[in-house]
């Protein structure tokens, strides 16, 4: 029996560059379907840089329709200021999913990189690398997208193991 297709929308929030990583999962495959980072201008103030990333992540969301979204936690930066804002961001990006009802679901940056990569404190380009040979990309991709990608692979590896564990409980609790 064939599984529905997952669509699973991985968002790396920032206030200059967003990325978003777009996979559709289908019986345990993972499939590319899109991926980009949204540029947003940093002459505007922060109200209109986070109203044009509300935008245009929204547009992203209405065209590829995920029914899932996946998104690091947040990490403290050592800089107040710098945390804050990264935090406003956070928050537009969290929004979108959550006024069109998809669950949005959170992982650890070390989880994330150990999903993709084997060990939590990968840097970036072994993040892009094992994201481009994981759904078979034959262009490059910039650090935002892979990080958006590895966030929507790290998700789906999760939720298939969570069912798997769901239903492997249920058909022991038939005995």
């Amino acid at each position: 029996m064939t599984q529905p297709t997952k669509r699973i929308i991985g968002l790396d929030p920032g206030l200059r560059l967003c990325g978003f990583g777009i996979i559709d999962v289908v019986e345990n495959q993972f499939k590319w379907v899109d991926h980009g980072v949204i540029k947003i201008p940093t002459d505007l103030p922060i109200e209109q840089r986070l109203a044009y990333l509300f935008t245009n992540l929204q547009e992203v969301a209405q065209t590829f329709q995920p029914t899932e979204a996946s998104l690091e936690k947040i990490f403290f930066n050592s800089n107040a200021q710098t945390s804050m804002l990264l935090g406003m961001a956070r928050g537009v990006v969290a929004l979108v999913p959550g006024l069109v009802n998809i669950p949005l679901f959170e992982y650890a940056p070390n989880l994330v990189k150990k999903s993709v990569v084997g060990v939590g404190h990968a840097d970036k380009q072994q993040v892009q690398k094992m994201v481009s040979i994981i759904l078979n990309l034959q262009k490059s991709i910039t650090a935002d997208s892979a990080d958006a990608l590895a966030v929507a692979i790290c998700h789906a590896g999760h939720v298939n193991f969570r069912q798997a564990c769901h239903t492997k409980a249920k058909h022991l609790e038939c005995y």
